[in-house]
């Protein structure tokens, strides 16, 4: 058996493979220790660890000169081309005709929420759609009699990036849709306001599937809308230095708020936001059961309470509180999307649970619509 490690951030295709019990070793290799120390602690010669090392640096998977190169002719590359390549929408298909189709049918299946407005925004899962397509379906129907808007925001979670702030692109998407550009004139505004540490960590954008798997979706109902793309943090876990480098929640959420307000026209927010993840994939000690999918649904049910209220102080503090036992992954976002829809009312559309057979591990999601707006 073997295993296979690969750079998250995307930068290289290659991966390296590597005996199991290597593993161990590569976990020790943080910057905390010299190898010398590493090599001690596993009772082994410093040389092998050395090549380890080496070879690791030529896949990009160690921070150095390698590493920095790679990411110097990867933004040089996008850049140039100003679109993030087909990701994770790519999973929908190909053919531009064959995916148009396959949306059609899944919306065609979803029933109608009748809600008594418009949606203004909407909190849908970034589960692979496979899994997560009922939600997605039943989200966008949200948007059955919403008019075509003239900008999108769409907040996504940072799973795999290296910023711990607010993370901003102005670039734009490839889907199996098409293009999708940025909006240009929000864009200029944020950087206006925040300058080039919004925007500093946007390769972080080129292998997270959160923003991206919405796309398709947006193209499908209104075309080619321009986008606001954002990475929001966790507000459970703070950012590392506290130093002005980055962009925190809520001076972001200022910015945007005002860009908005002064480019007018028509917004709608969409938070990517899947909920639970538990079970053994997830660090619990035993497999999911009917049990724990009831005390799962029980606790999914109180917070998303909290998060119908549309107060988002309300919503943060219970998660808070209970300190996140379930590993809700997009706290973040979903507080922003309050923050910048200001909805009215918050309706409950649709809540799943998607388990694997075995009970290795189950992802939970939710549909909610933002409603009206709050004066």
């Amino acid at each position: 058996m073997l295993v296979g490690l690969r750079d998250p951030s995307m930068l290289t295709n290659q991966m390296m493979v590597v005996p199991p019990q290597a593993v161990q070793v590569i976990q020790h290799f943080r910057g905390e220790r010299t190898l010398e120390e590493i090599a001690a602690l596993f009772k082994a010669e410093a040389e092998p660890l050395g090549e380890l090392a080496g070879k690791m640096d030529e896949f990009g998977l160690l921070w150095g000169p390698t590493f920095e190169r790679l990411e110097s002719e990867m933004k040089e590359k996008l850049r140039a081309d100003g679109y993030f390549p087909i990701s994770a929408s790519g999973m929908l298909g190909t053919d531009e005709a064959a995916c148009r189709k396959q949306l059609d049918s899944w919306l065609a299946e979803t029933e109608d929420p009748e809600l008594d407005v418009p949606a203004i925004g909407v909190i849908a899962p970034h589960l692979d759609y496979a899994r997560g397509w009922p939600v997605y379906a039943a989200s966008y129907r949200c948007f059955d009699r919403a008019a075509r808007p003239d900008r999108i925001v769409v907040l996504g979670t940072n799973h795999f990036g290296i910023g711990d702030g607010v993370v901003v692109t102005d670039l734009g998407f490839k889907t199996p849709l098409g293009a999708v550009a940025s909006d240009r004139g929000i864009i200029e505004k944020l950087r206006s306001a925040l300058g080039e540490r919004l925007f500093i960590d946007q390769l972080d954008h080129l292998p997270e599937h959160s923003v991206q798997l919405h796309l398709p979706w947006i193209q499908h109902r209104w075309g080619n809308v321009p986008l606001v793309a954002a990475l929001i943090p966790d507000p459970l876990s703070p950012m590392i230095a506290d130093d002005g480098a980055r962009v925190g929640r809520e001076e972001f959420v200022r910015a945007l708020c005002s860009a908005i307000d002064d480019s007018g026209g028509t917004t709608y927010v969409v938070a990517s936001s899947d909920l639970s993840h538990v079970g053994p994939q997830f660090g619990e000690p035993v497999a999911v059961n009917d049990q724990r999918k009831l005390e799962v649904e029980r606790h999914d049910r109180e917070l998303m309470g909290r998060y119908l209220t549309g107060d988002p102080k309300e919503f943060v503090g219970a998660c808070q509180w209970t300190k996140n036992p379930t590993r809700w992954c997009s706290i973040g976002n979903m507080t922003a999307a309050l923050e910048i829809a200001r909805p009215a009312s918050v309706e409950l559309v649709d809540y799943r649970q998607a388990c694997d057979d075995q009970g290795l591990a189950m992802v939970t999601s939710c549909s909610m619509a933002l409603l009206g707006r709050s004066t």
